[in-house]
């Protein structure tokens, strides 16, 4: 680790594709494409990255900027750095630090992270391993007694909002985890393992961190009644039975008494009835391209979603964003923040926390150096004048 962690300072990590690259080389790559891969043939996770070349920038030349602000507000909370760590499932099986090392690098660059459901740490010790804020990314896994279970944790210990997912009422079909052999690997017998078995073995620094990480310990979050913790192999059957609908909403905040995020949101229909069910924000989001495959990318649905929501909730966006123009790109259309999620995984996966430390450095210096060549001195500044979009975006 020692290693991998000199190998993400710059310069060898210029960029988020360089962390990547260094990712791939040191985990199996089963972990990897669990990471990096989408559902079926991954048009939509292609999508998300491409979109971004359809927008083009239009600077304001000859105008000196001074010391840029970089700041955003969100839920109420001050963060240095106009976006946030995404839900990541099971960040722990690419590096034994997992969550908490992401959570304590997203605190120490003044920003918020988002545990999810599928975590490898407890709610408790992500929450005290950052001194920022963290939200809790909900799944009704394990039925409705796991999730009050797990709401009732998250406000005991301190998490600053509910992030609630409407986009999986089943899990996505993920091929490269069944080429890979995760299924065989996570639950199956020794024969059924063996074929997998050399990759693996080729990872020594991964495997001798898992191994002594004790491996795949069960879902510390999803704490199934009068059953215990649910065992991670379960987690697809699990997600087909916990389908999150408009009117759980109800129970949830109740429970809750805090601010919702409503993530998955696609379409302007769905962002208003996210404002009539009291959201707090909305996440436009595709889930990665890891669900429903062929869906518009998230930057294309943005301007739709803006368009119908206007101000009467906060805009987030998630999906495709490895670099800084991507984010301000975002802002431009009318997010609020963004949500990175691949993009400090990588780091994680790269070289653990200071992986993570490293994506971030890299987005928030790709940020502050558009934003001067642009010409403009702060995140809340940016708007629609300063970008070129395809004319048929207009029909938002």
């Amino acid at each position: 680790m020692i290693r991998a962690a000199r190998s993400v300072a710059s310069p060898n990590a210029v960029c988020i594709a360089d962390l990547r690259t260094i990712a791939q080389r040191r985990i199996p790559k089963a972990v990897f494409d669990y990471l990096d891969g989408g559902a079926e043939g991954e048009v939509t996770l292609r999508e998300n990255c491409r979109v971004y070349d359809d927008v083009t920038f239009r600077p304001r030349c000859a105008v000196a900027v001074g010391d840029c602000s970089l700041g955003t507000r969100v839920l109420g909370f001050d963060l240095a750095v106009p976006f946030l760590l995404a839900p990541v499932g099971y960040s722990r099986l690419m590096e034994p630090g997992g969550e908490v090392a992401a959570a304590r690098a997203a605190g120490n660059a003044g920003t918020a992270y988002i545990l999810s459901t599928i975590s490898g740490h407890k709610l408790e010790d992500v929450r005290a391993g950052s001194k920022g804020p963290v939200f809790y990314q909900l799944y009704l896994m394990g039925g409705r007694g796991a999730a009050e279970g797990a709401i009732e944790r998250a406000r005991n210990c301190g998490f600053n909002a509910l992030v609630l997912t409407i986009d999986t009422p089943v899990s996505g079909i993920r091929e490269r985890d069944y080429r890979n052999g995760m299924k065989e690997l996570i639950s199956g017998g020794l024969f059924e393992k063996l074929p997998y078995v050399p990759e693996v073995l080729s990872h020594p620094g991964w495997l001798w961190g898992y191994l002594r990480d004790g491996g795949l310990p069960a879902l510390p979050n999803v704490v199934i009644p009068g059953k215990g913790p649910m065992p991670l192999v379960d987690i697809v059957a699990a997600l087909a039975a916990s389908t999150a609908t408009w009117a759980d909403l109800k129970w949830i905040r109740e429970l809750w008494r805090g601010p919702i995020v409503i993530k998955g949101v696609l379409t302007g229909d769905d962002g208003r009835r996210a404002v009539d069910e009291g959201a707090a924000a909305i996440s436009v989001s595709n889930h990665g391209g890891r669900q429903l495959d062929c869906v518009q990318s998230s930057l294309r649905a943005l301007p739709e979603v803006v368009k119908a929501v206007g101000d009467k909730t906060q805009i987030l966006m998630d999906g495709g964003v490895r670099r800084g123009t991507d984010v301000i790109k975002a802002l431009c259309l009318g997010a609020r923040a963004v949500l990175c999620g691949r993009a400090y995984a990588y780091g994680l996966a790269a070289a653990g926390e200071a992986g993570v430390n490293r994506a971030i450095e890299i987005l928030r210096t790709d940020v502050e150096r558009t934003l001067r060549l642009l010409g403009c001195p702060s995140v809340a500044q940016l708007d629609r004048s300063y970008v070129n979009v395809p004319k048929s975006w207009n029909e938002n």
